[in-house]
């Protein structure tokens, strides 16, 4: 392999961000260091940040995060279109790369779709192209907010322990800041074992109110879920989940926001969670509370022009490696308007008492495929026959090639969220 020489001129401007992520994507997937934002990046002073931030704050270039920078006391936190974020790599097990923002801070990060804004590994931004980038790099973003949930507010976020991580409230128009044209690359820790139930993820959002914007925004080889919603009322658009190792969407806690546009697109080459030895891989996994008791607030989002895609092929092929389309479970509800499923054992699974695919659906606009079993479960038996598929295959469902493993993929006509635009990666291979 050659190496990958610098201009000076590169080294100054991040202006001319360029993706690579439509290169042959039926080849085999390595993820190093090539494209040309990061090698660029690689060249740019770097700006270490640990502890609190609690005053007005703005960062750009190329910023490393040492352990959990945490913004609070009415501070906001502005990101610059283009920044890179990376985290400090520790050997000790505690967490790294973590950026958090408390129930009492704000977060400005607007990126552009030529520009948007990157936390990735920081083996992506070493300059040495024969560097792996691996799920756990970089530690994740956790959102805390007030909003409504239904645990009590004094409950701190999964993965983090004191006062400053407590999330809920009664604030349903919580206005957490912002979040637009953002990428979060190998992301994830956990902080015990494997399924601990004490992760971080790519993305988390606890208790995060109406009041914050949520767009654009892509969540890549994660440790463990790409997006979890912790109760809360915010509503999301234009999300893209990516070579989950876990779950694509993970609700809990009493979550009632609405989301629209979102794509799960599974790799092969993932990581993939086990739970039991059995795969846990879900392209959603929603709960109503981890008892599964029913609550005054039930967790129910609404999810409008969904698209969900796992293997091409069953499960004596890379299918056996996922688990449920869509799982929901202990007592919870969705609410699903133009969805479609493709690609996993079971498409959508309604597990135990009061848990249910929400009668306020239209049921006629959601497409299913399993390999074994398209639904199963209290309300699935209101979609249409006709929408319901089995088999060995999985069903594009009139979408053009959707598949990622499979040679050039596209999602069109479900293109809702501009999946494909400059703003996405998908490919971190090689480049000659």
């Amino acid at each position: 392999m050659k190496r990958l020489t610098l201009i000076a001129a590169a080294a100054l401007s991040l202006t001319a961000c360029q993706n690579d992520h439509l290169a042959d994507s039926s080849t085999p997937f390595e993820m190093k260091s090539a494209s040309a934002e990061y090698i660029t990046a690689s060249a740019l002073p770097v700006t270490s940040v640990s502890g609190d931030i609690t005053t007005n704050t703005t960062w750009s270039g190329v910023v490393e995060i040492n352990g959990i920078v945490t913004v609070k006391n009415g501070a906001t936190l502005t990101i610059q279109p283009g920044t890179f974020i990376k985290a400090k790599p520790n050997t000790s097990n505690t967490a790294t790369g973590v950026l958090v923002i408390s129930k009492t801070g704000k977060i400005n990060a607007t990126g552009t779709e030529s520009q948007p804004i990157i936390f990735t590994s920081y083996k992506l931004l070493d300059g040495n192209e024969d560097t792996t980038a691996a799920p756990g790099d970089f530690g994740g973003v956790i959102i805390l907010g007030d909003a409504p949930t239904n645990t009590p507010s004094t409950k701190t976020i999964e993965g983090l322990t004191g006062p400053d991580f407590f999330y809920g409230g009664s604030n349903a128009s919580h206005n957490g800041g912002t979040l637009k044209y953002v990428r979060i690359e190998f992301a994830g820790y956990d902080l015990l074992a494997p399924n601990s139930g004490n992760e971080i993820n790519g993305l988390t959002l606890g208790g995060v109110g109406n009041g914050t914007t949520l767009d654009h925004i892509q969540v890549s080889y994660g440790k463990d879920d790409s997006f979890e919603f912790f109760g809360g009322t915010v509503n999301a658009s234009n999300l893209v989940s990516f070579a989950a190792d876990d779950d694509n969407f993970d609700f809990d806690n009493g979550y009632t926001g609405t989301i629209t546009c979102a794509l799960a697109l599974a790799d092969y080459n993932s990581t993939h969670s086990l739970s039991g030895g059995s795969p846990d891989s879900n392209g959603i996994e929603l709960d109503n509370n981890a008892e599964g008791t029913s609550t005054p607030l039930i967790t129910n989002p609404v999810i409008n022009n969904l698209t969900i895609i796992g293997a091409k092929n069953g499960i004596a092929g890379q299918g056996s490696a996922y688990e449920n389309g869509i799982h929901i479970r202990r007592s919870g509800k969705l609410t699903l308007n133009n969805a479609v499923v493709t690609g996993y054992p079971v498409g959508i699974k309604v597990e135990g008492t009061g848990s249910e695919l929400s009668s306020a659906s239209n049921f006629s606009t959601i497409k299913v495929h399993g390999f074994t079993t398209s639904v199963t479960g209290t309300g699935t038996a209101s979609i249409p026959a006709a929408n319901l598929l089995t088999g060995t295959t999985a069903s594009a469902w009139g979408m053009s090639q959707p598949f990622f493993n499979d040679g050039p993929w596209n999602v069109s006509p479900r293109n809702c969220g501009n999946f494909q635009g400059v703003w996405t990666k998908y490919n971190f291979s090689i480049q000659e």
